[in-house]
């Protein structure tokens, strides 16, 4: 039997954290309860999930829709294109069945990646090798999820970039619709008519949009976001806390204000670390520029931003003493005037 493997390759930097990762884990569950519906899907659809962020980690390797359950989704640091390529790249030549002399292999795997971000690292290599061995070799289409994201960089990869207008829970409700029929539509080609190019559903509900690549604008820094990765005093859990990016009109100025803006604090387990990028990190964020402060997601404390002086965060209480569960050090906290430069991760 020859597979139709589909490939979910799925951005899992800090920006992804809270509502985003999770619309997309129940979105997967979706897909494959649909799926498992439909006879021609059944036979040929196998589904792997490769999550990225500063480095690239298989969640789940090709298998058949009925033996599929959707795996928690971790987060970790970085947004590292080239690294995410080159681990696709490596799966296919693996993982993919050939055609040979004696038998026909698997037919072109479709993968969707999904981002909500830039790169952070160097992928102009991995770029150039995907091109030269693998584009034509496979059905690739990039989603970005918001309109945080450089297009202009996926469309030097494939010319099927769409957008995700908004991130609410009802557009990806039906973006998963939409994604589930795409795939049913291309199982129903290859078992009929042998054509395995992908076939995407019909785009016309405006919650998706098809990027006009020859438009799109190349961006170098993605400033969309500020995360912060901080560990809870009481239960030495990482937690990351989020800011989206605001423009708002000066008092004093024509020019617009730059600041972010709390979305949420959200803990991570140890995953991050695992598949976070490891190369040093100079990039800051001065804390005037933030509006808004959580409690810690872990263990309730009043303050979730709080500076020790090692230059990392935590979360203080009502204590009179805390420990830094970063450097060990005990201190006594309070309030400062002014603001302070504390390291951003790449997001």
């Amino acid at each position: 039997m020859r597979r139709l493997p589909v490939y979910f390759l799925i951005d899992v930097s800090e920006s992804m954290v809270g509502e985003p990762v999770e619309q997309v884990q129940d979105g997967m569950a979706a897909i494959v309860k649909e799926l498992r519906t439909d006879p021609y899907a059944l036979e040929t659809v196998y589904i792997s999930i490769i999550a990225f962020a500063g480095k690239a980690r298989k969640i789940t390797p090709l298998t058949e829709l009925f033996n599929f359950y959707p795996p928690r989704i971790p987060i970790g640091g970085g947004t590292s294109l080239g690294n995410a390529l080159e681990f696709m790249m490596n799966d296919i030549d693996t993982s993919v069945q050939k055609t040979t002399l004696e038998k026909k292999g698997d037919w072109k795997p479709v993968i969707f990646l999904f981002t909500d971000g830039n790169p952070t690292d160097e992928y102009e290599k991995a770029v150039d090798r995907w091109n030269r061995k693998y584009r034509r070799a496979t059905n690739l289409v990039v989603i970005s999820l918001g309109d945080n994201t450089d297009v202009s960089i996926f469309g030097k990869i494939t010319e099927n970039v769409l957008r995700l207008n908004h991130t609410d829970a009802e557009s990806f409700k039906k973006f998963f619709k939409w994604i589930t029929a795409s795939i049913k539509t291309s199982s129903v080609s290859v078992n009929e008519t042998n054509n395995d190019e992908i076939h995407l559903a019909p785009i016309n509900n405006g919650y998706l949009s098809k990027i006009d690549l020859e438009k799109a604008v190349h961006t170098k820094v993605d400033e969309n976001f500020a995360v912060v990765l901080a560990k809870c005093q009481t239960t030495k859990r990482p937690y990351l806390i989020k800011y989206r990016k605001r423009l708002t009109p000066s008092y004093f100025t024509e020019m617009n204000v730059l600041d972010y803006k709390l979305v949420g604090a959200y803990p991570v387990d140890n995953t991050y670390f695992e598949i976070s990028d490891d190369r040093p990190n100079n990039s800051t964020v001065n804390t005037s520029s933030l509006e808004g402060f959580p409690t810690c997601p872990c263990c309730g404390n009043q303050y979730g931003f709080s500076r020790c002086a090692c230059g990392n965060i935590l979360c203080t209480g009502e204590e009179d003493v805390a420990r830094c569960p970063w450097c060990n050090t005990e201190a006594r906290f309070g309030f400062a005037e002014g603001g302070a430069n504390i390291t951003r991760t790449r997001g």
